[in-house]
């Protein structure tokens, strides 16, 4: 008898448990959603593309300043330079306050296509438009992705990092739109040698 009690008793306890399930612990932490290096609005995907388009400017101007002989696509190139070098310290500075890596300085492939095209021009005015053709399109690119981060991006710090650099590329973009890629270094100047001939008043 204190066999058969004994085991109704273990069968009431599997009903109350088959009954009432474990509760679901809904504090235990869910596994994060895998990075999409290729969403410019994940932190991955912004910092890698922000990176590549800095690297494109600055390759693409230090070989202008190789390439061209034109004043104007000069100056720009140098500034080109001396603005991206300063916006890639700006996005590892972000980076690293938002306890990230920096992202690495590498071109994408659409920045190296598009770095190959600039360098396939070759030099003199073919390059000058190449050069301009590929920084409108570059800036209108990485105005985009700044715009659409700064908006929305899921890391404050780069949010921030982001917004500062709308005005910055809006003004490249607008100077490179303007870029005088017909104009003449002052030494290819045309100059008017034609000789008098005698008799003829200068």
């Amino acid at each position: 008898m204190r066999g058969f009690s004994l085991i109704l008793a273990g069968s009431c306890a599997l009903a109350a448990c088959a009954s009432n399930p474990a509760p679901v612990d809904t504090a235990a932490p869910v596994a994060p959603m895998a990075a999409d290096p290729n969403n410019p609005m994940m932190a991955p995907g912004y910092m890698a593309m922000a990176a590549s388009s800095d690297q494109f400017e600055i390759q693409s101007s230090q070989l202008a300043l190789q390439a061209s002989q034109n004043p104007a696509i000069q100056g720009f190139a140098r500034m080109m330079i001396a603005h991206h070098q300063a916006t890639t310290s700006n996005l590892a500075a972000a980076a690293q306050s938002a306890g990230m890596a920096p992202p690495a300085p590498t071109l994408m492939p659409a920045e190296q296509a598009l770095l190959d095209q600039v360098r396939a021009a070759g030099s003199g005015p073919a390059f000058d438009e190449a050069y301009k053709a590929a920084q409108v399109q570059g800036h209108q690119s990485a105005l985009q992705l700044h715009q659409g981060y700064a908006g929305g991006g899921d890391v404050a710090a780069l949010r921030q990092v982001a917004g500062a650099a709308v005005p910055i590329v809006q003004q490249h973009l607008t100077t490179a739109q303007n870029l005088n890629v017909m104009a003449m270094p002052p030494m290819q100047q045309p100059t008017n040698t034609a000789p008098v001939r005698s008799g003829e008043r200068g």
